[in-house]
């Protein structure tokens, strides 16, 4: 029997954006939308779809058209959940911006997907954003016409000379959303997600998780990345639960705070927030009993902690979630009734109206079940493709429409899947993918850096953490914190190499390829990771 399967069939949505948020302002009018417990904002659907109609009409005011670029650089607010919504409404395109990017990364993005428009608060506890943006600016050559800040007389300005949005026909299969993700060429690609990737994908998440409109989800995943703007915005718009966001930046506090005051049904996260919440001092202060269910995504859940997740913060539906930001987000997820065995040793099974097949790396045939291979998916959820990159667009999705993922699996005669490494180098840190060669390539603007190779550890914590084996040039000396510094300010902060080794050569094979699973395993030794590996692996 071969590794090819698809999961139950179930309606699709050929809706767009705007008229699924109609559809629910009409069932559930005065019934919780959005809490963001942090600005002291409690929205029903119905007074959600109004600051919705103005944000879309401030966009028009601005002269923005259908297709413009609309970019969204912040930590989680309604602005971004108002944006999200209007932006497809007026027909112009969201662009997701990283909050932790600085100067290097954003100037990239900004002149990629050509930007009109971007909307920020100046600054938070971590960065003054706008002089990031100043800096990024620097030597021109970037479409950006508009910069406007949240809370400012800018904002407001905006939405009080709206005018009307300009009639247009709207398709489902029109870009909604453009979210980066690097590739091992190093440069991040736009990916170019549609309104039906989007709402089906969050439908899909809803019907599987058991979501409805009596749920209320607390959301303290980034809304910049498709856990929270797909699993959490459109999995509430298409079932009508209420999104309830505890604060800018997660804080596992506030969250626990967040899910005792607004009695929550339901929870997302990544692994170390779980973590981190259940470790919490106050952990035993809370009331979290109102808890059933939940997503679990980013990286693998050691069983230890899934069982404190069920058993101590009352979620027995939890469920683990697996994708990439190429299709929309989720492939595979468990169910609310999985065991905890098959939901921390698998990613379960196929969503519904998706195919998932695994091939060999070599020939690219389908492989037998229980056998190694590339985790390949078709269907609704694939994206529309790379913006403006065609060749890599037709590298990760074949002739037949498969997406390859990169990410290697081995399907189990119950339909579940179960990861077993990457084919691609990603590193997966706090849920946060990090390509290795984005890294490289930075390093290498250093002017000591003569050859650089960078690699993914493990961490009990985090999942994985960024190690740089260097090479510097002849007659140069450096130190570790230098790299560091050279880091800071330039890259995302998730992305700066925690360990650091000074080296004269690398591991080659005879063709001369870099054989980075030595480095690891070097790495691993020296630094008594053992351990961590094992759970790794688990």
């Amino acid at each position: 029997m071969l590794s090819y399967t698809r999961g139950p069939e179930a309606p699709l949505l050929e809706k767009t954006i705007p008229q699924v948020l109609a559809e629910t302002v009409a069932r559930f009018p005065d019934r919780d939308a959005v809490i963001v417990r942090h600005q002291n904002v409690r929205m029903t659907w119905r007074e959600l779809a109004r600051s919705v109609e103005q944000t879309a009409r401030g966009l028009s005011g601005l002269g923005l058209q259908p297709g413009d670029r609309v970019g969204v650089w912040s930590a989680n607010c309604i602005e971004w959940i108002l944006l999200q919504y209007a932006s497809a409404q007026a027909g112009v395109v969201l662009v997701n911006v990283n909050p932790a990017y600085r100067t290097h990364e954003l100037r990239y993005v900004l002149g990629s997907s050509k930007i009109r428009a971007l909307f920020l608060w100046e600054r938070d506890a971590r960065a003054d954003y706008l002089q990031i943006l100043r800096d990024s600016r620097n030597g021109g050559g970037l479409p950006l016409d508009h910069v406007i800040l949240f809370g400012q007389e800018l904002w407001n300005r905006m939405l009080a000379r709206g005018v009307d949005v300009s009639p247009h026909a709207l398709s489902p299969e029109d870009v909604a959303n453009i979210q980066y993700t690097s590739g091992t060429t190093g440069a991040p690609k736009g990916v170019l997600l549609t309104h039906r990737n989007l709402l089906n994908n969050g439908a899909l998440i809803a019907l599987c998780l058991g979501a409805d409109e009596h749920d209320r989800i607390c959301i303290p995943v980034p809304l910049y990345h498709c856990f929270g703007c797909v699993i959490g915005t459109m999995a509430a718009v298409t079932s009508g639960a209420a999104m309830i966001v505890p604060s800018a930046q997660f804080d596992a506090r506030a969250t626990l705070e967040a899910v005792h005051a607004e009695r929550a049904t339901a929870i997302y996260g990544v692994p170390t927030m779980f973590i981190a919440e259940l470790d919490h001092p106050e952990f035993a202060s809370f009331d979290l009993t109102s808890l059933r269910k939940g997503v679990m995504a980013g990286s693998p859940c050691p069983i230890e902690i899934m069982k404190r997740v069920v058993s101590d913060m009352h979620c027995e539906g939890m469920t683990i979630a697996y994708g990439q930001t190429e299709s929309s987000p989720v492939i595979t997820m468990s169910r609310v009734d999985d065991s905890i065995e098959l939901r921390v040793s698998t990613v379960g099974r196929a969503m519904p109206n998706t195919e998932v097949k695994i091939v060999s790396t070599g020939t690219g045939e389908t492989v037998p079940l229980g056998e190694q291979g590339e985790l390949c998916t078709r269907g609704y959820l694939v994206m529309k493709g790379y913006d403006g990159d065609p060749d890599a667009t037709s590298e990760a999705v074949d002739s037949e429409g498969w997406l390859h993922t990169g990410d290697l699996a081995v399907m189990q005669p119950n339909g579940c899947f179960r990861m077993t490494g990457r084919s691609k180098d990603t590193i997966i840190r706090g849920g946060e993918n990090i390509y290795p060669r984005e890294i490289e390539e930075f390093l290498y603007t250093h002017p000591k850096v003569a050859d650089v190779t960078v690699v993914g550890l493990p961490d009990a914590r985090l999942g994985e953490t960024v190690c740089a084996w260097i090479r510097l040039k002849n007659g140069s000396a450096a130190t570790a914190e230098e790299f560091r510094e050279f880091c800071r300010g330039k890259i995302a902060y998730f992305k700066i190499p925690q360990h650091i080794r000074f080296v004269d050569a690398f591991p080659m094979t005879v063709s001369g390829k870099i054989q980075k699973f030595r480095i690891r395993e070097t790495e691993i030794r020296d630094r008594g990771l053992e351990q961590a590996a094992a759970i790794e692996t688990a």
